[in-house]
């Protein structure tokens, strides 16, 4: 199967049982992902922009299932089912955090497997997933500090988010306002 066009990933979404929150969500993250991509492309990456859009809408396909941190197993099991392309539903599965490595996600009860965004497509989605609360914008800082109330400060997910966004703005040349200051 082919990757979907936008209206039909939307479809996808809501057939699957996804509230209109998580559509909202998935369309402001699109919005991110794609901006980031263009600004990828105009520094001579290679971005496959139609990889982009499709991860971004769908990248929370596995929370018509559960709002948990197996939304990305489900909705790549999901995604699987309906014979999406594998680079999509990578995408689906390793946008959680920045990343599950092998060891961790075989402590959070996953099945063994390595999450972490390995190509372009995948980190552009999982980096522009943590800049969007409910259907808005955030600063980076606001993800990183909600995740350390929620993790501990000295969690390794927390490193990993760093390095990911240092990696984007490296890429892009783009700082927050807050790291602006």
């Amino acid at each position: 199967m082919s990757l979907p066009t936008r209206d039909e990933a939307i479809e996808i979404l809501e057939d699957a049982g996804c509230c209109r929150g998580v559509v909202d969500h998935c369309l402001q993250v699109t919005r991110i992902a794609m901006r980031l991509a263009e600004s990828f492309r105009e520094k001579g990456l290679l971005v496959d922009m139609a990889l982009v859009e499709a991860g971004a809408l769908l990248h929370d396909l596995g929370r018509s299932k559960t709002h948990g941190i197996r939304h990305g197993v489900v909705g790549g099991q999901l995604a699987r089912e309906m014979g999406l392309p594998e680079p999509l539903v990578r995408i689906i599965e390793r946008h959680i955090g920045a990343g599950i490595p092998v060891e961790e996600a075989e402590g959070l009860g996953l099945p063994r497997g390595n999450y972490v965004p390995e190509t372009v497509e995948e980190k552009i989605v999982a980096y522009a997933d943590k800049l969007v609360e409910g259907g808005k914008e955030v600063d980076f800082e606001v993800t990183v500090g909600k995740l350390a109330d929620e993790l501990g400060k000295d969690h390794p997910a927390l490193d990993r988010l760093r390095a990911l966004h240092e990696e984007i703005v490296e890429i892009v040349g783009e700082r927050s306002q807050s790291e602006q200051r």
